[in-house]
């Protein structure tokens, strides 16, 4: 391998991908022409306006074009430098479905030979009926969700699916030998839950001796089919927040490879362990019968030279995978000497991650400022980025020094730029009085005069973004239509959701959010500091994506953002109003952020931001306030050293925002697809009056960690999945209810779906929230008594 990427290819459009840089989109906001090709072909699929031969040859049209494309960017078509790792929704369940390893539940999706199939597949992503479908969670920290493997001590494996044999074969014939890529067998341990019925001290890793004879059968068949490398995909092993600790994950790695390595019969073996830095993982690599590790040299640093070395090769990982800035191909290029150091037998260059992460092509961009884009660099420019750099290993700085010079030049004038760093905002002076508010004693005493009943009835934030919101909101962004048109067509929106909660017995209402594209690009279009994209799709889970916002300078809010349509939708309705913003840490999350500061120094200037708006909504009038974090923990870092101070930053930034709040003002949070039981003390100390989480789609699993804890401000188990099609019957909610009543006193509980409505259509969310409100009304006759 003289350059590769450690990265899974996705091609989620009709301009290939690179190197899994997905181009989907959410439903509020369409993405380019020509961008969702396998969107909207899976999409027709399960709507049954097509069949799954139409789908297979969309799907098969994709790859050859990816694979094209990336051959075209200088990656070789024949030396296993492009990987090969299709995904029609999620790679942890790809894995997972390999190898035999779904629940109980959908067992009789199996053909008659075993086999899972295209249709079974998406039903165990999606549920259907009464079947849940398995939980999704954030991979390590990025916004990415994958699909948690269920695994018990009788989960049968076997070999499944050839799928990911098939595309090599079909690379083959195209004139590529590519390189497959799959969640590797510790990672897909680790990652997974205990199934339903295990008992209680039941490990999924415990089962990795029964796993790896399916991987040693997966291996052999990609050998036939013409890989001469392949990628196990490995990131679990750099992770201090699983259940397994390092020492049992090296530990399982060892007998891992021990097993596949020692196989005669396999292609040679990539592992790759990104997102942080290998550790004490790297020696246990080094020892393996492998021949090739990849190394994230973004959040890492260069490993210290261990035996076992020799004979191998070194993938460095030095062009963030993570982030869409530009490279320093300088000091790229002085981390893979350092590398080539450690007595390897070669280095290749790489990045540091997946480039699911990352749109695809920077090109594509025709509204942002030229200056700002020629300081970025999307999954095409990275890729470029990486061919230059093993052009260097291959020839020398020489051969490249103009390509190091330019990349040199663009670091040095974003540096200099005006709106990178603004005096007015970094001279706002802060005392720790702005961190806190009054005691939550005092402050609950103080929102009882909001006449809230037991079990209040609310929804997260946003409703169904419709097709007509949508086309409506095209056409505003065309000027087709004038602005005063456009903005009453929102307020017949608002006011057509206000009296549909009113309708349905909800107790604080929402206005719905049809304003908004999305929950951190509608602040970032209103924030001095950033800039939005076109076309910079990233995929967030199955055919969803997300268009992260830029945050390229030092942010400030010029005028008031969400005032206007919160105290519109208060006068519609006697019933209260939420005013709806999103989180420091969320914004930061969700965006692509600057990186010439520390993090925390950006997030209080968002706090700040938020802390003014906030304000407002106050003087309008609104007394319930949500800032969501959905991606508290998400950003947590991997590394237990690390931990304290994000979570303390992040708190922090949370508590300047609303510090400024009255006592009678009730300030929501709301968090979503998190293990709450990891940050649990965090969220505690965010001191929100009311936090609402996700809980239905792990069947109230939560509430086990809430309560242990000793948790005692308001709390929101969500009771309806919102990230599937299935309506919950009123049965379902009342037994996820009763498991809270029981679990959490009375006083704290709120009612609520997981997260926004925005993705849903109006007849599954009006059935959904009307079985809410009656299995609501059921739990509340029965605790009226206590009340």
């Amino acid at each position: 391998m003289r350059s590769t990427s450690t990265t899974p290819c996705s091609p989620f459009s009709k301009r290939p991908a690179s190197c899994r840089s997905l181009a989907s989109a959410d439903p509020a906001e369409p993405p380019s022409k020509g961008s969702t090709e396998l969107k909207k072909a899976v999409e027709a699929f399960w709507a049954g306006r097509s069949d799954l031969a139409q789908l297979e040859a969309t799907a098969a049209e994709l790859r050859a074009a990816t694979r094209e494309r990336l051959a075209s960017l200088g990656l070789g078509r024949a030396d296993s430098a492009i990987p090969e790792s299709f995904s029609f929704y999620d790679q942890v369940l790809d894995a997972a479905v390999a190898v035999g390893a779904i629940p109980a539940r959908f067992e009789d999706l199996r053909a008659a030979d075993g086999t899972i199939g295209l249709p079974a597949y998406f039903t165990i992503a999606r549920g259907e009926g009464d079947r849940a479908p398995l939980e999704m969670t954030k991979w390590f920290d990025s916004n990415y969700h994958y699909l948690v493997p269920e695994i018990g001590p009788d989960t049968s494996f076997s070999f499944s699916d050839d799928r990911l044999v098939r595309d090599v074969a079909e690379g083959v014939a195209a004139g590529f030998v590519t390189r497959p890529v799959i969640v590797g067998p510790v990672t897909l341990l680790a990652l997974a839950k205990a199934a339903d019925g295990a008992p209680d001290d039941f490990d999924p890793l415990s089962r990795l001796d029964d796993l790896l004879p399916v991987y040693v059968e997966l291996l052999a068949a990609l050998k036939d089919a013409g890989a001469e490398w392949v990628q196990l995909d490995e990131p679990a092993l750099v992770s201090e927040s699983l259940p397994a600790s390092v020492a049992q994950l090296a530990d399982a790695a060892a007998r891992a490879l021990a097993v596949l390595g020692g196989s005669s019969d396999r292609p040679s073996i990539l592992v790759a362990a990104p997102y942080a830095d290998l550790g004490e993982v790297f020696p246990v690599l080094a020892a393996a019968p492998i021949e090739a590790i990849a190394v994230d040299l973004v959040r890492g640093g260069v490993p210290a030279q261990v035996p076992g070395l020799e004979g191998k090769a070194l993938v460095g990982g030095v062009i963030d995978g993570h982030n869409i800035w530009r490279g320093d191909l300088a000091a790229a290029a002085d981390k893979l000497e350092a590398l080539g150091g450690l007595g390897a037998a070669s280095v290749s260059a790489s990045t540091s991650t997946s480039l699911l992460h990352v749109p695809h092509d920077v090109d594509d961009e025709t509204k942002l400022d030229a200056r700002l884009v020629s300081w970025l660099a999307f999954a095409d420019q990275k890729v470029a980025q990486v061919v230059t750099l093993a052009r260097g290993l291959a020839e020398g700085r020489s051969a490249i020094a103009a390509e190091l010079d330019a990349a040199s030049a663009a670091l040095a004038d974003r540096l200099s730029a005006p709106g990178v760093r603004d005096g007015a905002v970094r001279d706002r002076a802060l005392t720790d009085a702005d961190f806190s508010r009054a005691s939550y004693e005092e402050r609950e005493a103080a929102q009882e005069a909001l006449g809230l009943p037991a079990l209040p009835l609310t929804t997260i934030g946003s409703f169904p973004q419709t097709g007509d919101i949508r086309q409506a909101r095209a056409r505003f962004t065309k000027g087709e239509i004038p602005v005063e048109d456009y903005e009453e067509f929102l307020r017949r929106e608002v006011a057509s959701v206000v009296s549909l909660q009113e309708d349905l017995g909800l107790d604080v209402l929402v206005h719905g959010e049809p304003e908004r594209n999305d929950m951190v690009q509608y602040f970032a279009e209103n924030l001095d500091g950033f800039d939005v994209t076109e076309n910079g799709w990233v995929q967030s889970y199955g055919s969803r994506a997300t268009r992260p916002s830029i945050l390229w300078g030092d942010v400030s809010r010029p005028a008031p953002i969400t005032v206007g349509w919160s105290t519109y939708a208060q006068s519609l309705t006697t019933a209260h109003m939420k005013g709806m913003l999103t989180g420091p840490v969320t914004i930061l999350a969700w965006s692509f952020v600057r990186d010439d500061q520390p993090l925390a120094v950006t997030a209080n200037q968002v706090a700040l931001a938020l802390r003014d708006e906030i304000a407002d909504l106050e003087a309008a009038g609104i007394a319930i306030i949500q800032v969501d974090e959905p991606a508290l923990r998400e950003l947590l870092p991997l590394k237990k050293a690390d931990q304290p101070e994000y979570l303390q930053w992040s708190v922090d930034s949370f508590r300047l925002a609303t510090g400024g709040a009255a006592s009678g003002t009730q300030v929501h949070t709301h968090l979503c697809y998190s293990e709450f039981g990891v940050v649990i003390d965090a969220i505690r100390a965010l001191d929100a009056d009311v936090t609402s989480i996700e809980a239905a789609r792990s069947r109230m699993e939560v509430v086990a960690d809430v309560a242990e804890s000793g948790f005692d401000h308001g709390i929101g188990p969500g009771v309806y999945d919102i990230h599937s099609p299935r309506v919950p019957s009123v049965e379902e909610v009342e037994a996820l209810l009763r498991r809270a009543v029981d679990e959490i006193p009375l006083r704290q509980l709120w009612v609520n779906p997981d997260c926004g409505l925005k993705t849903r259509g109006y007849d599954e969310t009006v059935a959904s929230l009307r079985n809410i409100v009656e299995a609501t009304r059921r739990v509340r006759e029965d605790v009226s008594v206590a009340v």
